[in-house]
């Protein structure tokens, strides 16, 4: 069976350094008040490393080649890498121009910043990334505001390109560890949202991460309403523990029995070394889908086939 994983994280050295610099800011958005400079940035990120005692990730192609033995190591062929905060995605550009054949590069987008469908264009026109990752919540943007629905647009007018939208629970680990305030309005991250937005652009794949992060309802709602929206299955899912006796097994099986397998990709959410690849994650949610008592050709493409469809190797 082909495993493609469709939701990983590339934590870069610049990444990392943005992190270092809002140490003890109040606004996570803030721009950095320091140089953009390499040489500070990898010193930057060699701290942060060295505190939460993560190896420091090198230059974006150095990180690329790590990505790659790592999933030599576990037998994937493909993963979606994500540039993990606005700014950052000339270092997943770097990545997929190394191994095009083995990485599709998403990037986070803050509507609010300045231009946003300038930003969006470069990233997808030039630096050749194929999906645009918004989060509502922690930007504080909601999903009908027209920036939004431009950045949408964009997306419509380059095929092949797809609109992932966080919704539900957010929390993200390394701002906890490294005592970073994150002011998250989770009102803003209803998958009910993205179902407008997919029909204004009925084109464009959507993909509703962590099969909606304790908005499973309202996700499975929306993707019903929309044949353009997915859902992910990445990480630990540790959502499912805010309603009572609910169970992984029992989210495969029901979202299956609502969409099929033709719109389930499966994600880890994997980040950082040396975890490397969550192989306990892939474990777990294989069972989980053997339990919803599919056939083999449905695994493959839940497993698989789904990505290389929205995402074939030769498509750019």
């Amino acid at each position: 069976m082909v495993i493609n994983d469709s939701h990983c994280h590339f934590f870069s050295t610049q990444f990392l350094a943005t992190l270092a610099r809002q140490r003890g800011r109040s606004d996570a958005r803030a721009p950095s008040p320091l140089p953009a400079d390499e040489l500070l940035d990898k010193r930057l990120a060699d701290e942060v490393c060295g505190d939460l005692d993560w190896d420091a990730p090198g230059s974006a192609y150095t990180l690329a080649d790590t990505w790659v033995r790592e999933l030599d190591a576990h037998g994937v062929r493909r993963a979606a890498l994500i540039a993990s905060i606005p700014g950052d995605e000339t270092s997943v550009a770097a990545a997929v121009a190394k191994h095009p054949d083995r990485f599709v590069g998403f990037f986070m987008l803050d509507p609010s910043s300045p231009d946003p469908v300038a930003r969006s264009r470069r990233a997808i026109e030039e630096l050749g990334l194929r999906g645009i990752c918004l989060f509502p919540a922690m930007h504080h943007v909601p999903l009908d505001d027209g920036r939004v629905e431009q950045v949408v647009q964009v997306a419509a007018m380059h095929p092949g390109t797809a609109v992932f939208v966080h919704c539900g629970v957010l929390s993200v680990g390394v701002r906890r560890k490294l005592g970073l305030a994150s002011r998250f309005d989770l009102r803003l991250g209803d998958p009910l949202g993205v179902a407008r937005l997919a029909a204004t652009a009925p084109g464009v794949p959507f993909i509703v991460p962590h099969f909606g992060a304790g908005m499973l309802r309202e996700a499975l709602m929306a993707a019903d309403s929309c044949p353009n929206i997915h859902l992910d299955t990445s990480s630990s899912n540790s959502w499912i523990r805010h309603t009572p006796g609910l169970t992984l097994e029992t989210v495969f099986k029901t979202t299956l029995g609502v969409l099929g397998a033709s719109r389930l990709l499966f994600g880890t959410d994997s980040s950082f070394f040396p975890r490397g690849w969550q192989r306990a994650v892939f474990e777990a949610q294989k069972t989980a889908f053997a339990s919803a008592g599919q056939s083999a050709a449905d695994e493959a493409l839940v497993f698989g086939g789904n990505f290389d469809r929205l995402f074939p190797v030769d498509a750019r």
